[in-house]
């Protein structure tokens, strides 16, 4: 590609914003319940202890992070017949859904399920590859920047969300019904046959995974050629000397470390502390389906008139006032429906706002770079905040571990849980007070070229 000469993307429709955005509903349902419940199912339900479930998940993050980082990084060297990024989209895809099901269903290969050693082993291997397929993602994330015009980037970004939020509905109701009643039975007896309906639910998710991503890969276009002349490490090197990207991927860091915790022990949290289950859930779920689609309407509407960072300013602000919610917990009247509701719409607020934003990000530092560079260079753009994002959510899932085994446990009314299941609300609110200020002070969302 000759000096400055930029890539030429046409305007689109919505059918193809909405073709685009569908495999978000299957990488929302197979990351969402590997967040949302692998602890739960793992800690709560096979015994393994917190500190090696929240270590196997701390590595999962470290190899995750080196190959969001590596393949899309390659991804940009190289133009096939099928473009840069459609051979690793359908060469990764099936194996993300096939590690996704043996992660969930352990009991189908492992004959001593109280050798928590061997489950453990188990859960690592298998989550070391989920997480290098699931670096795909970015890849397919990258793609945006080549598909659609920075205007159409938020209209993306919502319609992905949208997708994403209905994966995570149902993603919701599996965890917090199908799985948190496996749960029980395996609380009961290690032995317990799976039920039928957790079986189904987690071999549907996979298959729904692979059928998605594999449907785009062919039905939408190629992207256009373009040829970079700069080789990959040079790339990397010139991407890491953005100061202003540089902020941005210290800034995701940053507040990833309260995010990882949040998705992680919220579901332990309805469970052990609020006491929720049975019926509850399905009241749950509805809220927290209906909520993320309302705040995800809201915050779209904020970026328009405000821009984006002002309104992930209100997102991190919205975050830190509500999360300290969690020591209600320590009120032995909180285990009631109505602080669960309050609890999921929090949750549902806060999360909506944050998932809207760092692909929209990714793409537009990287059409940035492209209007003074010349070369568009998004794989290495949505690949490199890969390393140093992983290593802030591997740190913040051990650290929970840690203080959920080694805190005290208390007795709240007729309940007993440990204080790490209570305390977590405040120490993310903190963190996220201080992504709030290294945002404003330091970081750049909206560009002068994004109103030509």
């Amino acid at each position: 590609m000759s000096e400055l000469t930029e890539v030429q993307r046409e305007k689109t429709d919505n059918r193809r914003k909405i073709t685009y955005a569908m495999p978000r509903l299957g990488s929302s349902l197979v990351l969402g319940i590997e967040g949302f419940a692998f602890f739960n199912l793992y800690y709560s339900g096979y015994g393994v202890s917190a500190i090696l479930v929240t270590l196997a998940q701390a590595i999962g993050f470290v190899v995750i992070g080196l190959s969001q980082v590596f393949i899309p990084w390659i991804s940009d060297t190289k133009y096939t017949r099928w473009g840069r990024r459609k051979p690793y989209i359908i060469l990764f895809t099936p194996l993300l859904g096939i590690s996704f099901i043996f992660l969930f269903l352990p009991s189908l290969m492992i004959p001593d399920l109280s050798d928590k050693m061997a489950i453990f082993t188990w859960f690592l291997i298998w989550d070391i590859i989920f997480k290098i397929s699931y670096s795909m993602t970015t890849i397919y994330q990258a793609w945006l920047a080549e598909q659609f015009e920075v205007n159409e980037r938020p209209t993306v970004s919502q319609f992905q969300n949208i997708f994403n939020w209905i994966g995570n509905g149902a993603m919701a109701i599996v965890s917090m019904i199908v799985a948190t009643n496996f749960v029980n039975l395996l609380q009961d007896d290690i032995n317990s046959a799976i039920p039928i309906d957790y079986l189904l639910s987690i071999i549907l998710f996979g298959v729904i995974v692979i059928l998605l991503f594999l449907l785009v890969a062919f039905l939408m276009p190629t992207e256009p050629h373009y040829k970079i002349e700069t080789n990959p490490w040079e790339n990397l090197k010139l991407v890491l000397r953005n100061k202003n990207y540089t902020y941005i991927i210290l800034m995701i860091g940053i507040s990833s470390l309260g995010w990882s915790i949040i998705t992680d022990v919220m579901l332990t949290y309805s469970t052990d502390v609020l006491d929720l289950g049975g019926t509850d859930f399905y009241i749950i779920a509805a809220f927290l389906i209906i909520g993320i689609l309302i705040f995800l309407y809201i915050w779209r509407k904020l970026i328009a008139k405000t821009g984006k960072k002002q309104t992930l300013l209100y997102v991190f602000l919205f975050a830190a006032i509500f999360l300290p919610f969690t020591l209600i917990g320590m009120i032995p009247m909180s285990s009631t429906l109505i602080f669960g509701i309050i609890f999921t719409i929090g949750i549902a607020g806060m999360l909506g706002g944050w998932f809207l934003f760092p692909y929209i990000i990714y793409a537009d530092v990287a059409e940035d770079d492209e209007k003074k560079t010349g070369e568009l260079k998004a794989g290495t753009y949505a690949g490199s905040p890969a390393i140093i994002l992983n290593l802030f959510q591997a740190f913040g899932v051990f650290i929970l571990g840690v203080a959920i085994d080694l805190l005290p446990d208390i007795d709240v009314g007729t309940l007993t849980f440990s204080l790490g299941l209570i305390v977590w609300g405040p120490i993310c609110s903190v963190i996220l007070i201080i992504a709030y200020f290294f945002t404003r002070k330091f970081i750049k969302l909206d560009f002068e070229w994004e109103k030509k």
